[in-house]
């Protein structure tokens, strides 16, 4: 070999040096892409491994409210035992202080609890169980009031997590309460640990100071290294582990804390990863030495055609490409970029005639239309007293009949459409098209509207003939919408397009042919505007929640809330509902409405619920039962605001569950499955069958008011409105009354047995400060106990 190294070296360069740049760039890709694809599985194992440990946690928080539930069931129990046992009413009747607190022990003793007394009638103790403390006793007396309703919760006391069971007493000689506290011991921990698999632990919380560890299914060293979560849920770090934690809260100073372990779950993923990347190593050298021979195969005959497939580049198509005369790879190659060259040509030939022709009827296609009415126009315009029309219609039913016939009988009954219409239009220069799907145009030069109208109205009539398609007769019809040059378009677009809008007016009006109206654009215009504004209003916060109370008729209390929905425009103040929320249930976007006012209610929950407010009732239009994430995107949301899911009663009308009885039952238990309260809306306006509305998982049941509001004058109404309360008692269902506006209704719905009512004669709706405002006044203490003050009612 001649020439120096350094001379060698660059002619090995320039002789190579494309191959080289090839199997360069091909491994960089290759290596690129291994990258990506590593960097997306790592990223995908953890979301996963996360999202799964989520659920996981979501539902071992259901199963640890159950086993805590449960056990409440069995304490109270033991409770009640002891509070029906003949020998300690009769030493209650005895007034024999020292029996009573013997029976107290004994009890106490027998179901292991370490807290026993007995509350007089005041909440005052009358006994006390030998082996209580008396900071563990003034704690008891501190929340006795709470478990006069709550009968069982769990709570801290003397710096022990508690559960405390109350249950009344009544004897002859006195009445009063048995309460019972139960230290939680770690076998229930031991318990949740083996049946969820999940890690558990009890933290205390005081006021303003950080969670202590009272006890966990931890090791107890890796207990004394966890890091806690500062608000309950989110993440904690234990040890070297990284830990999902999700917080269930029992009172404001105890919470439990379910913990399952990232590390662990994506351990095993990861020895997979390791393994990948040996092999992705080992490929990425075989891939270095095999793509850099292929290179240099494919840079030798791209070289020697250079010259020759440079017209190629140009775009000429008529000149063959030069035969090398070789039979090997550069041979080959030559001949494939000919009869590439000759593909092309007949290709772009096809393409051109598929660009203006309906491969279906064989008309022109919807390219082919505009292009033959902007070339009408420009014929006729400037001379006076010309004019041309546009018909553009859409059959009726036609989705129908692919979905009952197939699709070959679509097609068939299209080319028979495409047939009638040409047959209606004979006259030269007129123009038959099919735009697309089941949309055709025609296009009659020299005819004004009511040339074209007669036209439309023929085609109509000819409609009438059935067409058999089989054994089957299908009947035709279709919308017709007319526009006419220079009257209601100066330009080809704007003529098709209102044409287009026309076309929709009949066949919303089911009228057949319709000439386009400047109106019916106008109110097109109005609808774009109101979406937008619609959008608008969600995302620049001028969507406001209002309240409106719900009364519980036994006891006057103030028993819940209905969510509703106002916008406050910037310019145009105020709208009502009506003018928008019909709107958006059309569109589609009543959907963004209703998760706007969830959250609005669930970031509003908690000062409800400290005034008395046990629900908050929210409506769900049809568009929200046939979303299947709706529950999932619900719980979500009321989890994000520590809101329990039987906070929220769902109010869904008659009409919105028959519009698809299927995926609305599917919905509605889907909710039910997770707590929420539901209830049937404006019942006795809708057309939905007693037997299916049994089967739905509903709670409550709310009398429209046109039903109510004549009560005190229309014995009619009285008889509708007793018969539904009998109706829904008779499935075991609440009943509210809406519209109650005068005290003569209230005393009937008293009379007629039901439960709840709503309306002016309480309160009007009121945004969500005001309300509260408004509950703080007319709420009072009685014994304990909430109750509205009728003084205060607002008009």
């Amino acid at each position: 070999m001649t020439g120096t190294p350094r001379h060698r070296a660059a002619r090995l360069w320039r002789g190579g040096g494309l191959a080289m740049r090839i199997a360069a760039m091909s491994l960089l890709l290759l290596l690129v892409v291994q990258l990506a694809g590593f960097a997306v599985v790592r990223s995908s194992i953890d979301a996963n491994a996360r999202e799964s440990l989520n659920h996981e946690l979501t539902v071992g928080a259901r199963l640890w409210e159950q086993l805590i539930d449960q056990r409440a069931q069995k304490l109270t129990q033991g409770a009640a035992l002891l509070a029906a046992d003949y020998g300690f009413l009769s030493s209650l009747n005895d007034r024999d202080v020292d029996t009573v607190r013997s029976a107290l022990d004994n009890a106490g003793e027998r179901i292991g609890a370490g807290l026993t007394a007995l509350l007089d009638r005041e909440l005052q103790p009358r006994a006390v169980g030998e082996h209580a403390d008396p900071k563990a006793m003034a704690a008891v007396l501190r929340l006795s009031r709470q478990l006069i309703t709550t009968r069982s919760m769990l709570t801290i006391v003397d710096q022990r997590p508690y559960q405390l069971v109350m249950v009344p007493v009544r004897a002859a000689g006195m009445s009063g309460w048995v309460v019972m506290g139960f230290a939680l011991d770690q076998a229930l921990l031991d318990k949740m640990r083996e049946l969820s698999g999940l890690q558990v632990a009890l933290l205390t919380r005081a006021p303003g100071q950080a969670a202590t560890l009272a006890m966990s299914t931890l090791p107890e060293a890796l207990a004394r290294q966890a890091t806690w979560p500062s608000s309950g849920s989110g993440e904690a770090r234990i040890g070297s582990d990284e830990y999902l934690a999700h917080a269930v809260l029992h009172a404001p100073e105890l919470q439990a804390l379910l913990l399952r372990s990232v590390t662990e779950a994506v351990a095993p993923y990861r020895q997979l990863q390791a393994l990948l990347a040996g092999i992705t190593a080992l490929g990425l050298a075989l891939f270095a030495v095999g793509s850099q021979a292929a290179a240099r195969r494919v840079t030798e005959p791209l070289r020697r055609l250079a010259g020759a497939s440079e017209r190629l580049g140009q775009g000429d198509y008529s000149e063959a490409l030069p035969d090398t005369g070789r039979r090997d790879e550069i041979g080959e190659l030559a001949r494939a970029f000919d009869q590439m060259r000759s593909n092309i040509s007949a290709g772009q030939a096809e393409i051109r005639a598929l660009a203006y022709t309906d491969r279906l009827t064989g008309m022109p296609n919807q390219a082919s239309f505009r292009a033959a009415v902007q070339a009408a126009i420009e014929q006729v315009e400037g001379r006076a007293g010309q004019s041309l029309s546009v018909l553009m219609l859409d059959l009726d039913r036609f989705k129908h009949v692919n979905d009952m016939l197939g699709y070959a009988s679509g097609d068939t009954l299209l080319n028979a459409v495409a047939q009638r219409l040409t047959e209606e239009t004979v006259r030269d220069g007129d123009m038959v098209a099919r735009l697309g799907g089941d949309e055709f145009a025609l296009l009659l030069r020299g005819a004004d509207a009511d040339q074209a109208l007669a036209v439309a109205r023929r085609i109509a009539r000819s409609f009438e003939r059935p067409l058999a398609l089989g054994d089957q007769m299908v009947d035709l019809s279709a919308g017709i919408g007319i526009a006419c040059w220079p009257t209601h378009a100066r330009d080809a677009d704007a003529l098709l397009s209102r044409a287009e809008v026309a076309m929709y007016g009949a066949k919303r009006r089911s009228d057949g042919a319709l000439v386009y109206d400047p109106a019916v654009d106008a109110a097109s215009a109005q609808t774009l505007s109101l979406l937008s504004d619609l959008r608008h209003a969600v995302e620049h916060d001028e969507l406001r929640l209002y309240l409106q109370p719900q009364v519980s008729l036994g006891d006057n209390h103030l028993s819940g809330a209905e969510a509703l929905l106002r916008w406050q425009h910037p310019r145009n103040g105020m709208i009502p509902p009506l003018q928008f929320i019909p709107f958006a249930e059309q569109t589609g976007f009543v959907r963004q409405l209703t998760l706007w006012v969830a959250e609005a209610s669930a970031k509003a929950w908690a000062p409800l619920h400290a005034l008395g407010l046990q629900r908050l009732s929210i409506n769900l239009s049809m568009r929200d039962l046939m979303d299947a994430e709706l529950p999932a995107t619900l719980e979500a949301i009321l989890t994000r605001h520590g809101v329990p899911t039987r906070a929220f009663c769902l109010e869904i009308t008659e009409s919105a569950i028959m519009d698809d009885p299927g995926r609305a039952r599917a919905t509605l238990d889907s909710l039910a499955q997770r707590g929420f309260q539901l209830a049937i809306d404006d019942f006795g306006t809708g057309y939905s069958s007693l037997a299916y509305l049994r089967q739905l998982p509903v709670n409550e049941l709310k009398i429209d008011k046109s039903f109510v509001m004549g009560m005190d004058h229309n014995e009619g109404d009285v008889t509708i409105v007793r018969s539904t309360i009998d109706l829904a008692h008779n499935l075991g269902l609440t009943v509210v009354a809406e519209g109650v506006e005068n005290g003569g209704v209230l005393a009937r719905l008293r009379e007629l047995g039901c439960d709840e009512m709503q309306g002016y004669l309480v309160s009007r709706p009121q945004p969500v400060a005001e309300f509260s405002a408004w509950a703080a006044r007319c709420v009072k203490r009685r014994d304990g106990r909430l109750s509205i003050d009728p003084a205060l009612r607002l008009h």
